[in-house]
């Protein structure tokens, strides 16, 4: 999945910073300030009622628990927030952040609802309108979320709306106009961040069509751009496992979890030693889970997913229901019905497995998943051979 609101939308934050507040955060890892240039945090206690800058600071700490896997950031986020709230809860810019913190937490409806608030305060936040798209596509309410990606485009052609309207065309099963966006993107990229996000996503549409070799060198250029670049590193290594290189993909695979031990990572990475005829470790995963739960993170979807892949089916099946009923996207409708096909009932998971491919976006999983339930069923229809079902998390994360 296109993770546009996850860890592979990193860039999209600071780009929606910019449009929030007129300046763009620091990028992690970012040298200190020079000597008597003010921090956000110094301007804060000189100027504790700035409730732009409390916003500010909230996506801020977004941005970090994104980029460094710490869910606790979150709380620091919501801290921030309900600061900037209690100082100014109907400036545009307060609700736009407070939308982007509930996106973090897959609060997908809360999302929606602060954005379109920050929308009633300001018609012309391009920001707002990205946090609407990107709530949208996860309600399922692709034709909302694609008038909101339009809006945004026409307010502020860039990196972050080029790239939204990039996953809206490949919804669509539109290749060439989801690549056409991700060209303009690239081209629009002034920072090394914006210019690695580019290339990891042309590379995540090269691994889609099977194409490892043209997406491992989207990957490489977007490690020469910003060599840290979490995804692109676990791109290199799921190109190289669905490539065949499992040695390599073991390898690169553990410098990326040691790096960011996101549970996708490590889902990936288990699957890519059993693979290799390895036992998989999940004891980090199961930690990562409790830490997530622990600080407001709802994440029923990778649990779904993950149980019903590796572990127990009605478990899954509960984690997918639960997801499905807040955010009934294409997404949680197939993890919904490929959890009830595990569990021996294919007659009631065809009906998800349809949503989930209704809107001809070729993604590699839910068509497997669909074909597999309807030959289940006794009807005559094709697996592509090219897809491998035991490194399905593979292409499920891209």
């Amino acid at each position: 999945m296109r993770s546009l609101l996850l860890l592979a939308g990193l860039v999209l934050t600071g780009a929606l910073l910019f449009t929030v507040f007129g300046v763009a955060a620091a990028p992690a890892g970012a040298p200190a300030p020079a000597a008597g240039r003010e921090t956000l945090q110094d301007r804060l206690k000189r100027l504790p009622d700035d409730h732009r800058g409390w916003a500010q600071l909230g996506v801020q700490y977004v941005d970090q628990a994104r980029i460094s896997g710490d869910p606790s950031y979150y709380t620091k986020a919501e801290g921030a927030l309900d600061t900037a709230a209690r100082l100014d809860p109907r400036d545009d810019a307060v609700l736009t952040g407070r939308a982007t913190l509930a996106a973090g937490r897959h609060e997908f409806a809360e999302a929606e609802r602060l954005a379109e608030r920050a929308l009633d305060a300001n018609a012309y936040s391009a920001a707002a309108y990205g946090v609407l798209a990107d709530a949208r596509v996860q309600l399922g309410d692709l034709r909302g979320a694609r008038e909101a990606v339009q809006r945004m485009l026409d307010l502020r052609p860039g990196v972050a709306s080029f790239a939204r309207a990039s996953y809206a065309a490949e919804l669509r099963g539109d290749l060439d106009g989801a690549r056409r966006y991700l060209q303009y993107a690239h081209e629009d990229a002034r920072v090394p961040a914006d210019l690695a996000y580019a290339r990891h996503q042309l590379g995540e549409l090269a691994l889609h069509t099977h194409d490892f070799e043209t997406a491992d060198r989207w990957y490489a250029r977007a490690l020469e751009a910003d060599p840290g670049y979490p995804p692109a590193l676990a791109g290199r290594a799921r190109a190289a496992a669905l490539g065949g290189r499992l040695d390599e993909a073991l390898t690169r695979y553990e410098g990326v979890v040691r790096r960011l031990p996101l549970p996708q990572y490590l889902i990936e990475q288990g699957e890519v030693r059993l693979k290799a005829g390895l036992p998989a470790d999940w004891t980090l995963l199961d930690a990562q889970r409790d830490l997530l739960a622990g600080t407001g993170v709802r994440d029923d979807l990778t649990w779904a997913e993950f149980e019903a892949d590796h572990g127990d089916p009605d478990e899954a099946v509960r984690h997918a229901r639960a997801e499905y009923a807040r955010n009934p996207g294409l997404i949680a409708a197939d993890a919904l019905g490929w959890a009830l096909f595990k569990a021996d009932r294919p007659r009631e998971a065809l009906r998800y497995a349809k949503q989930a491919t209704s809107t001809g976006w070729r993604h590699p999983v839910l068509r497997y998943h669909r074909a597999e339930i309807e030959r289940s069923l006794g009807r005559d229809v094709p697996l592509d051979p090219r897809f491998d079902p035991e490194l399905a998390t593979l292409a499920r994360f891209s």
